[in-house]
């Protein structure tokens, strides 16, 4: 369990506000008052068993005195630290001390609280800015939009050039450009109406399933990305599993759907699940061990291990992505922390892409993604071909990254990534594609 610097003040504070003496609270967590005021004093350590004794007598849950309420803020100041680190040197010597943020939010919480919220709001507006520039990179309406306005603009400006530099116009001339600075006027009010109401649309969009992919991503989140029918021994027809299903509004979402239900379905048969949950505790998430174990196609260990249900025992926080030869993602399940384009091609650097090259040869690399915290993970990449069409049929390769928490200790090797070169901060990056609007601003 994590442990804060704070948490015996936490216990004081819980015990002053029950008027509880030190002594009885002492007795009957059956530890001393001398024990006892050194912990509230932070100058002990409070083991697991002993924080659920003070809890248990304190009428509060054990994390609400090693973690307190203060986690949230903890990590928006940690945040916001990071971003002033990355403005550039010139704000370097007044940055403050991150070994003294728990001392900064027990004697200015509500400071703390401020600095936090504000961070939370410029986070949250940075990635509306994302967004609409993957958007405007990427959407073929809003840059037909933005060239009819650009056009607009240009005929206003030449017309009213021509009548404001030449003074002496025929009539019949002038009342031409008066048509045209109307017609155009009109033209640009239109598009420009059509393309606020078509970004005020994409307001709502955070849920927008503008593609087929993703609505397929909405249904499988709804549903924990575990679909347990099929894990019966007499799972139902595909079709009953999508009837009705609102995320699946189109067509191609529902065909995307019944495919996936039906690889689901072979995996689940070739990795039942609880044989799968009991050699997880004992072979641990390596995906070679259990596709070793079960006999098993790795792909179908990677597919299982980011799909099982919540509970398992043993089975880590897991994300999957896998694309096609041309380096289309065909399915993306995000591990927290790891950042997925919504549009466009990802990392170069993502391993993913290094199996690629590489069928049938498993990749294992600890990688760190680039962001304002900066996270590790541990993934593990692999490709192989298919041949849906037989031998005579072509060649189709398929690659898979799934990706874990990261081992404890660093390690040199370790590969800098980022989610895709637009919203990537890493200036240096060497395979950078295109230069970065964050780097930019």
């Amino acid at each position: 369990m994590a442990r804060s610097a704070l948490t015996g003040t936490r216990i004081r504070e819980r015990r002053t506000a029950l008027r509880m003496k030190q002594a009885d609270l002492a007795r009957a967590a059956g530890i001393s008052p001398a024990y006892l005021n050194l912990i509230e004093h932070n100058r002990r350590r409070v083991g697991d068993s002993l924080l659920e004794q003070l809890a248990q007598v304190l009428g509060v849950d054990p994390v609400a005195l090693s973690e307190g309420a203060e986690g949230v803020l903890f990590d928006g100041l940690r945040e916001a630290l990071a971003s002033a680190e990355t403005e550039g040197s010139a704000q370097a010597a007044g940055l403050p001390e991150l070994e003294r943020i728990e001392e900064f939010v027990g004697r200015f919480p509500g400071w703390a609280a401020v600095l936090a919220g504000r961070q939370a709001r410029v986070a949250a507006l940075e990635r509306v800015v994302e967004s609409y520039s993957e958007r405007m990179a990427q959407d073929p309406f809003l840059l037909a939009s933005l060239h009819e306005v650009l056009s607009a603009v240009t005929s206003l400006r030449s017309t009213a050039a021509i009548l404001v530099e030449t003074e002496d116009i025929e009539p019949e001339w002038r009342a031409r450009f008066l048509r045209t600075i109307q017609d155009e006027s009109l033209r640009l009010s239109d598009t420009a109406e059509a393309l606020v109401g078509y970004l005020d649309e994409l307001e709502e969009a955070e849920t927008g399933l503008s593609s087929p992919l993703e609505q397929v991503e909405a249904w499988l989140s709804m549903r924990g990305w575990h679909l347990p029918e099929l894990e019966q021994p007499d799972p139902p027809e595909p079709e009953t599993l999508i009837e009705g299903v609102a995320e699946l509004a189109s067509g191609a979402a529902r065909k995307l759907a019944l495919a996936h239900i039906a690889r689901a379905a072979e995996d689940a048969r070739a990795l039942p699940l609880a044989p799968f949950a009991a050699a997880l505790l004992e072979c641990g998430s390596d995906p070679a061990r259990l596709a070793q174990r079960f006999g098993a196609p790795m792909g179908a260990v990677f597919r299982r291990l980011a799909t099982l249900p919540a509970g398992i025992e043993g089975a880590p926080p897991a994300g999957l992505v896998i694309c096609d030869g041309s380096g289309t993602l065909t399915f993306r399940r995000a591990a927290p922390g790891f950042t997925m384009p919504r549009f466009g091609a990802a990392c170069p650097l993502w391993p993913l892409y290094e199996a690629l090259t590489r069928p049938m040869q498993p990749i294992r690399t600890v990688v760190d993604m680039a962001g304002r915290l900066p996270q590790r993970f541990l993934t593990y990449a692999f490709c192989a071909p298919r041949q849906p069409a037989g031998f005579e049929g072509p060649v189709l390769m398929e690659a898979m990254m799934l990706i874990l928490p990261p081992p404890p200790e660093r390690a040199s090797g370790e590969r800098p990534v980022g989610s895709s070169c637009r919203i990537c901060p890493r200036a240096d990056c060497v395979g950078r594609r295109e230069p970065s609007i964050l780097s930019e601003a």
